[in-house]
């Protein structure tokens, strides 16, 4: 029964192939066909990677059936922010100004325990890649992502799956909205102001805004590199802890039976809220 995988989340559908139930291939055919029939695909995804997904959806196939999946993602698919450069199709950060520029190979160093099968992807793409995600496509963004609302009239702007005549926030908003509108079960996005945390906001998902420096920004266009993160956007907290750990090239921490009942929690207030809760006292 296929009919619920957009429903899914990415840690599930993970463990639906873990178990055998979902075959990697016809989890990626899906959303190809999703994307191909649905009436605001276009302004959604800038382009999708067909033969790409494919290849890498039955590698994950071979590797279910052989018991030797690389972690809980191997065979899920996702979507990537039109800002990570990728093997062979054009990068284009959503400006005329880059229009159908593809990464040239480069003169990158391989470090020894990062084997890469492509000088062309994204250090963070390389990655997930090797942890077995499966590239959808690539997702509409705010001109070279200076913008939080999402509005792009160069391209495409992205629906809110709220309103689709409203913007979905930026500038991570295709890849928001390829999740929020079931084309993806996951995304890949940037922040740098809020460019994860605002579309996530708007379509109802969670996003995470990454530590600046966590993961490589090699390969990705950048709008101020000093600030700039890479981030995923998805259905729940587990989906994202997962992405981040499949970009990092580790190993996921295991959970399972964990709780924070009986947990002491200490919250720190920040000195805004000291300002504010002191402000009529200043006569503000």
């Amino acid at each position: 029964m296929t009919q619920n995988w957009s429903d899914l989340s990415a840690a599930e559908l993970g463990r639906r192939i873990g178990a055998g139930e979902i075959h990697p291939v016809e989890l990626a055919e899906h959303f190809l066909d999703r994307i191909a029939g649905h009436p605001v695909a276009d302004r959604i995804y800038a382009r999708t990677t067909g033969p790409r997904a494919r290849a890498e959806a039955m590698a994950a196939a071979a590797r279910a059936k052989a018991g030797l999946r690389r972690g809980p993602l191997d065979g899920v698919p996702v979507s990537w922010k039109d800002l990570f450069d990728s093997a062979g199709v054009p990068t284009e950060a959503g400006s005329a100004l880059l229009a159908g520029r593809v990464p040239a190979r480069d003169a990158r160093v391989i470090i020894m325990d990062e084997p890469t099968s492509s000088l062309t992807d994204a250090r963070v793409m390389e990655r997930a890649t090797r942890e077995g995600l499966v590239c959808l496509g690539k997702t509409h963004m705010s001109e070279l992502a200076f913008s939080g609302l999402g509005l792009n009239p160069v391209t495409a702007t992205s629906p809110c799956v709220n309103d689709e005549r409203a913007v979905a926030g930026g500038s991570s908003s295709g890849a928001a909205a390829s999740v929020a509108f079931g084309l993806a079960p996951a995304a890949i996005g940037s922040d740098t102001g809020g460019s994860v945390r605002i579309p996530a906001a708007w379509n109802d998902l969670v996003g995470l805004k990454t530590t600046s420096g966590r993961l490589p920004l090699t390969g990705v266009v950048p709008l101020c590199e000093k600030f700039d993160t890479v981030g995923p956007l998805a259905r729940n907290v587990e989906d994202c802890a997962l992405l981040l750990a499949a970009m990092e090239g580790r190993k996921p921490a295991d959970l399972t039976g964990t709780s924070l009942h009986g947990a002491r929690l200490l919250v720190l207030e920040t000195v805004a809220l000291d300002d504010l809760r002191d402000a009529p006292a200043r006569g503000f």
